[in-house]
């Protein structure tokens, strides 16, 4: 059967006209009722006829996906909610609220294959791509569950976008669309390891949604040791290909920074960072190691303020983001081990 979230407007007026023989304006109401109204459940889409209905349910399976569970932060209302998709593999979402406004982080793989040494993600692995539909259905589940709008929408969960470039794009481009959910370009970030490739194509699709790189260390060298993805795009292929991006756009790119005690925490890897950045419309944010359970550990503050500090006089913008849902394990990829953790059947003794 076929999934609904994943056609876009032209597909479902062609299904409705020349497949279901209905007229072109069928696709509007059912988009309405999918992307404005929050309605999944044909039967309960009432301006329908009985048996436009019935096709519809022959046709498509269900279109959210399940939710496997659901935990919130009790310091700053963090939630993160774990999802099955019909073949029962699960991915992750994050729904954060600060300042009134609500951010989605969706996934866009199970899995990831870049392999990140500080990413939960990439230690479980490559499983698949997801559709466009499988990314679009986080958000609108996570909207449905809270019973309103997000305001805001980053590309930044599971898996890297740009390594399922088709269904990613296709799902910005369903979800700004003005009869479907017409969720506005500049209220879109992707955030990327690196794929220069990705990058340009970005650049050239003139979708105006916003773009994130994440960099986490000042050179290759380091930044191999801990993103592989540096080996076949190194940080001069990289930070080109940004520039392509800022020249075709115009926008302020926004740089990643994870900062990892002992490791690419010091004044010298700000200096080396600030020389990179040069000639840039950048904005850093600088994020403190969030625990995964592996061997990493957390700057101390005064290196953090340091590294900040360094960075401005060098006349960077940079912020130190607040850590959020840290009570909750909300780093991606770490709700979905848990699960596995627990469904693993015991043997002998010793458990994780």
């Amino acid at each position: 059967m076929r999934f609904p979230l994943d056609l876009d407007y032209e597909e479902w007026r062609k299904l409705c006209t020349e497949e279901w023989n209905e007229p072109s304006f069928r696709a509007d109401q059912i988009c309405g009722w999918l992307y404005a109204k929050r309605i999944f459940i044909f039967d309960e889409m009432t301006n329908l006829s009985m048996a436009l209905r019935k096709k519809a349910e022959e046709t498509f399976s269900s279109a959210l996906p399940e939710a496997v569970r659901q935990v919130v932060s009790k310091r700053d209302g963090t939630a993160k909610f774990l999802w099955a998709l019909q073949d029962a593999e699960q991915i992750e979402s994050v729904l954060l609220t600060q300042e009134g406004r609500t951010t989605a982080c969706i996934s866009t793989q199970v899995g990831c294959p870049l392999g990140c040494v500080f990413c939960a993600t990439g230690q479980s692995g490559f499983v698949r791509n997801l559709t466009c539909g499988e990314i679009v259905g986080q958000f609108l589940a996570m909207e449905k569950m809270q019973g309103g709008p997000i305001d805001n929408l980053v590309f930044m969960g599971m898996g890297e976008p740009f390594l399922n470039l088709d269904a990613f794009l296709k799902a910005v481009r369903i979800l700004k669309h003005p009869k479907m959910r017409n969720f506005g370009s500049r209220r879109m970030t992707v955030s990327t390891a690196g794929i220069v490739p990705g990058i340009l194509a970005l650049a050239e699709a003139n979708l105006g949604i916003r773009l994130a790189v994440s960099l986490h260390a000042p050179d290759d060298e380091l930044r191999k040791k801990l993103m592989p993805v540096t080996q076949k795009y190194p940080m001069d292929q990289l930070l080109s290909a940004i520039r392509f991006y800022q020249e075709k756009t115009n926008d302020r790119v926004s740089i990643e920074y994870l900062l990892i005690g002992g490791v690419n925490d010091s004044p010298n890897h700000a200096k080396a960072l600030a020389e990179r950045l040069k000639g840039l419309k950048s904005f850093v944010n600088l994020i403190p190691w969030n625990s995964t359970g592996i061997l990493y550990r957390k700057p101390a503050p005064v290196w953090i303020e340091q590294f900040r500090q360094v960075l401005l006089s060098k006349g960077i913008e940079t912020e130190v983001r607040r850590e959020r849902g840290e009570d909750i394990d909300a780093a991606c990829g770490q709700l979905r081990r848990k699960e596995e953790g627990r469904n693993r059947p015991v043997s002998g003794t010793a458990q994780e």
